[in-house]
């Protein structure tokens, strides 16, 4: 007996983001964290470059940096509302009300001021594209796929009642004993961290995936605002990238973003010990 064969389906087509940015380092980052939800992305460093795309395979949605080099981004988004109907959300270090208000003006869906939180970016997206699919129909809706949370912005995931014993933090093979204050490598050996050194490396991983500023590092870890030029933030991390295996090419966990501060892209898991 044959059976009657079902009606065929399709997989849902993944929305296409292009990202504008002049810093390689954030394209890459957003590329990587948007491609793990189920986007398709394209990486963009001039509005030349998003003007060919536009013509050749137009995305549902554009991400914006405003300082692109020798480039106005305003008269970039106004180009883009001119000519086509996309998704347009302005992620820029510029904070000021007026900046927003002109972004918002000039036809932006949203306005994302660095630092931000990638899971946050994300949702952004989503609600923008949920409300563009009535208009622009079902290919510039957010994927249906069931996200897979990147490495780079998995929350700490605790797995135990941390008042029970003593807290373990864990990324790509590496120990931190909070309690101790122990940092252990892959390899089973111990790694010496200064006091500041420690107190960064512990701010990072109770916040990965998240872009963080160095304000908010210094008073993490120093207790204090940062002056005007102070690096001691940046020197800092320098110094710890080099212990964490720089050299192997695992310094780039800790990401630079530059004009909003630093980024730890792990994923960090949360164990306890007796």
């Amino acid at each position: 007996m044959n059976a009657t064969p079902g009606p065929l389906t399709t997989a849902p087509v993944p929305s296409h983001i292009a990202i504008l940015d002049d810093e390689p380092d954030i394209t890459l980052l957003l590329a990587g964290y948007l491609g793990s939800h189920g986007f398709r992305t394209t990486q963009l460093h001039s509005g030349r470059a998003l003007m060919e795309l536009m013509a050749a395979d137009t995305p549902d949605l554009v991400l914006l940096d405003l300082g692109l080099p020798g480039e106005d981004g305003f008269v970039i988004a106004r180009q883009l509302r001119e000519h086509w109907r996309c998704g347009l959300v302005i992620v820029t270090g510029r904070g000021d009300a007026v900046d927003k208000v002109v972004g918002l003006e000039v036809g932006a869906d949203d306005y994302v001021t660095k630092p931000f939180d990638l899971r946050e970016l994300v949702a952004r997206v989503k609600a923008v594209l949920r409300r563009m699919a009535p208009e622009a129909g079902a290919a510039a809706s957010a994927p249906v796929a069931a996200p897979v949370s990147a490495p780079a912005a998995a929350p700490v995931e605790r797995v135990h009642d941390l008042s029970a014993g003593r807290e373990c933090l864990h990324f790509e093979g590496w120990t931190v004993d909070v309690s101790a204050r122990s940092v252990i490598g892959p390899d089973g050996a111990e790694v010496a961290l200064t006091t500041g050194e420690f107190d960064l490396l512990h701010t990072f991983l109770l916040h990965p995936g998240r872009v963080l500023s160095r304000d908010f590092l210094l008073e993490q870890t120093r207790g204090r605002e940062s002056a005007p030029f102070d690096r001691t933030i940046d020197v800092q991390v320098g110094r710890l990238r080099r212990k964490l295996g720089a050299e192997q090419g695992e310094g780039h966990w800790i990401k630079s973003v530059r004009g909003a501060g630093y980024l730890f892209a792990p994923r960090v898991t949360s164990t306890l010990s007796a």
